[in-house]
């Protein structure tokens, strides 16, 4: 008895400790990356505001289980992926990310071009808010390693693509 007594007194600490712990964690994650790109701000816009233009240079997106619903909603395996409507002549893209568990992601993309310049930056971010569980907490410090190789494999495809095209 006294064994499970100290068993189960030590999980409990065990959990608050990890969850005090857990709590020295930011609430929210940011992941970004940039690229430069050698070419206008307006050849990359339309690859970016739709998802028919994502199709193009975002993996995963041609996969069987990939369902475009329109310019601006797809279903991504158990992800649903809604692109906020911009204006034809707006530099930034807001997307949400909804995964099957109600987590969210928002995702803004933003492109810069100096006036004059030839090139352009596109910068990508994902934004998401962490749970006060240890275990997401915790998981977040893999975030940047997962969705940052991600997103810097899919800006490199979206960079040979509109590079390419002129």
């Amino acid at each position: 008895m006294k064994l499970i007594k100290l068993a189960l007194i030590s999980i409990v600490l065990m959990f608050v400790a990890a969850t005090c712990l857990g709590l020295l964690f930011p609430s929210t994650v940011i992941v970004s990356r940039a690229v430069d790109m050698g070419i206008s701000r307006d050849s990359v816009l339309p690859q970016i505001n739709t998802v028919v233009g994502w199709k193009k240079w975002m993996d995963g997106l041609t996969a069987q289980n990939t369902v475009v619903e329109s310019p601006l909603k797809a279903k991504l395996g158990n992800s649903l992926v809604l692109i906020a409507p911009t204006n034809s002549r707006d530099s930034i893209v807001h997307a949400t990310w909804q995964t099957s568990n109600n987590g969210e992601l928002k995702s803004t993309m933003r492109l810069y071009q100096e006036n004059g310049q030839a090139n352009c930056v596109l910068h990508w971010q994902f934004e998401q808010h962490i749970g006060w569980y240890p275990w997401e907490r915790f998981g977040s410090m893999m975030s940047d390693k997962i969705l940052g190789t991600m997103m810097e494999k899919n800006l490199n495809n979206l960079k040979n693509l509109v590079e390419n095209r002129n």
